[in-house]
């Protein structure tokens, strides 16, 4: 009878263990989307539902809202906001839906104005150097099951905390060409970085 009890305790030690190996973000992790935008995107009209002077700390905060875009402003605030449109009038006809939703203070927004902070830019690419292909970035961690037939993605988290998802390793000659097929499987905003300044911050 001990017997079967050490051995019951010790599986379930084991299971525990293993998923935490496999695993130490487990508990965090959440189907919400916060969408950190290091630049503006088209189409830019959208509806910014709150805007905060320090980003909150768990998911749970966006009441009634899976997907939403952070934008970290020059002026200090972060800035939500859900929905792209391609014009104000498209923007606006969901503004009262949105309200509905808790958010008293949404409205209609061009994200282009927005002046992001160290707004992220595009450099040379050199054709020797080692890229990786940035499928997205997010507030929170969410489930590697979020990037659907693509196996091998990696995370990082970098020094400003938030969760960064990249895939391939290849040379900057190759560049164009891994874009493209990346954007081709749905990852519109998908771009390339230098491997070397997110080995050091890779989640394991």
């Amino acid at each position: 009878m001990k017997m079967k009890l050490f051995l019951l305790i010790l599986a379930l030690f084991s299971i525990v263990y293993s998923t935490d190996a496999s695993d130490n973000l487990a508990h965090l992790r959440t189907d919400k989307k916060i969408i950190r935008m290091q630049q503006a995107m088209a189409p830019y009209f959208a509806i910014q539902i709150i805007a905060l002077k320090h980003p909150p700390g768990a998911p749970q905060f966006f009441t009634n809202i899976d997907i939403a875009r952070e934008y970290p402003c020059q002026d200090g605030y972060y800035r939500f906001c859900v929905g792209q449109y391609g014009s104000y009038e498209e923007a606006k006809s969901q503004v009262e839906s949105v309200k509905s939703l808790g958010y008293e203070q949404a409205f209609v927004v061009n994200t282009n104005d927005y002046v992001i902070k160290g707004q992220y830019k595009r450099g040379k690419i050199d054709p020797n150097k080692i890229y990786t292909v940035q499928l997205s970035a997010f507030r929170f961690p969410v489930y590697l099951s979020h990037f659907k037939d693509l196996d091998k993605v990696k995370e990082y988290r970098l020094k400003d905390k938030i969760f960064r998802y990249c895939i391939g390793e290849f040379k900057g000659s190759d560049a164009a060409q891994e874009i493209e097929k990346y954007k081709a499987l749905g990852y519109k905003d998908a771009f390339v970085v230098e491997l070397d300044s997110y080995i050091p911050f890779q989640i394991e």
